[in-house]
């Protein structure tokens, strides 16, 4: 019996499969992140919160809820928490980094559809994920063909809003998403019961600058060679990022920050040695999903950086907090969002030119390609995207996969290829 187990039954949890699913999460952590070496002891933070994934954070979200606040569950970047902030709600990010009742997800959804979605609505009919049960409203957008058609059946379980999200960047399609923001903002207030003031937002935006601000921070210390930090560890603290309270967390991670500094000044890295540094780039990698990085860094290279909604892109950017009233703040928000970088786009430039910045700013060795199978914007935009790569001398590696271990052996043989090619490469 836990502690948690009368909280969890009164949100509706099948306490038999949830216990099932806690089993399985220990030793799956104990594989991907406590096994690394010499991590960074800030990193403690992160491993306790991840121990409580499913206790502490969701006792938080009762407690707010049953002291009149709202929980908003979000399943995309493109859902501004500045708004959510502002109405004195709370933000969270949803399961779906897992292979979870496949076969009851099929019932609705059709097979030939990407492990996102199929493992996000698995949570939701298996009744083992309480961040989705506690939840006031669910924000959904229209960012692929699959996730529009999920939300129309996953409102039948649930209260959702969808967000449409322009497929380009001209200005009638800015003008679309500044009304979307808007429009946002109203069913918020009416889900709280309460308005929202000029200064409230502005404090939120300010709370959120904040989580970004120390997020890059940690990103740019991700430039250091030998490297203070793995990539499993930086993409663990993003996906933490995603529901833990954003002002703790900008407090732990400037911490961890203060000290890979300490580490990097002392030359203490955590391999010793130069490894290969890989841009790992593509689709999202939700909780407990390291299978693609741990390959990456059992083959001798290390992960330097993320080019992935779990990534740079999460954080990437500010929202202008000096903006003069609330329509412009509105605009400074809806701006924001509207820059990053997703493969819903098209064209597609800025996403293409910002993948060869990162190459070059972070001293990239190659590029590894994560796409889930069937995810129609990124399967179909890597051919451009290593074409280009290709141009300028980057090695390509293209990997699509789903969350079954099944394919490990296989994806690791290429990935071994991949950085022995890159080792040679540098000896030449």
């Amino acid at each position: 019996m836990s502690e948690y187990d009368a909280m969890w039954e009164k949100l509706g949890i099948d306490l038999e499969a949830h216990a099932g699913l806690l089993e399985v999460l220990p030793p799956m952590y104990q594989e991907h992140i406590l096994s690394q070496e010499n991590r960074p002891e800030g990193m403690g933070y992160f491993d306790f919160v991840f121990s409580e994934v499913h206790g502490l954070r969701v006792k938080e979200l009762v407690e707010h809820r049953e002291a009149g606040g709202v929980v908003v569950g979000t399943f995309c970047t493109y859902v501004p928490e500045e708004l959510i902030v502002a109405v004195g709600g709370i933000c969270v990010g949803l399961c779906a980094g897992a292979q979870v009742a496949p076969e009851e997800a099929e019932k609705l959804l059709p097979r030939n559809l990407c492990a996102l979605i199929k493992s996000s609505l698995g949570f939701k009919l298996a009744k083992v994920c309480p961040y989705i049960e506690s939840c006031d409203l669910l924000v959904g957008e229209t960012t692929c063909d699959g996730k529009k058609k999920y939300f129309e059946v996953l409102g039948e379980l649930q209260p959702v809003h969808v967000m449409e999200v322009p497929q380009m960047k001209l200005e009638h399609d800015r003008e679309l998403w500044r009304q979307e923001i808007r429009r946002l903002l109203a069913r918020l207030e009416e889900e709280a019961g309460r308005k929202v003031t000029l200064e409230g937002l502005r404090e939120a935006v300010r709370l959120i600058n904040d989580k970004r601000k120390a997020l890059l921070r940690l990103e740019e210390l991700r430039k250091s060679d030998p490297p203070v930090i793995s990539g499993r560890d930086a993409l663990l603290v993003a996906q933490i990022a995603f529901y833990d309270d954003p002002a703790r967390l900008t407090e732990k991670v400037n911490a961890l920050c203060d000290e890979l500094e300490r580490r990097r000044d002392g030359g203490i890295a955590i391999g010793g040695a130069h490894r290969p540094r890989i841009l790992l780039s593509g689709c999202p990698m939700a909780l407990p999903n390291w299978k693609v990085a741990t390959i990456i860094e059992t083959s001798g290279a290390v992960v330097a950086m993320d080019e992935m909604c779990t990534g740079i892109r999460y954080f990437d950017n500010l929202v202008d907090e000096e903006a003069p009233d609330m329509d412009a703040l509105l605009d400074a928000i809806a701006d924001r969002y509207l820059n990053i970088h997703c493969a819903i786009f098209t064209p597609n430039r800025e996403r293409v030119d910002h993948l060869k910045e990162l190459v070059r700013d972070y001293d990239i060795d190659a590029v590894v390609y994560y796409a889930l199978q069937f995810c129609d914007p990124y399967t179909v935009e890597a051919f451009g995207v290593q074409r280009e790569l290709e141009e300028l001398g980057v090695p390509f590696l293209y990997l699509e996969t789903d969350y079954s271990a099944e394919d490990v052996g296989q994806l690791s043989t290429r990935v071994q290829a991949l950085i022995e090619m890159t080792g040679s490469r540098e000896k030449a």
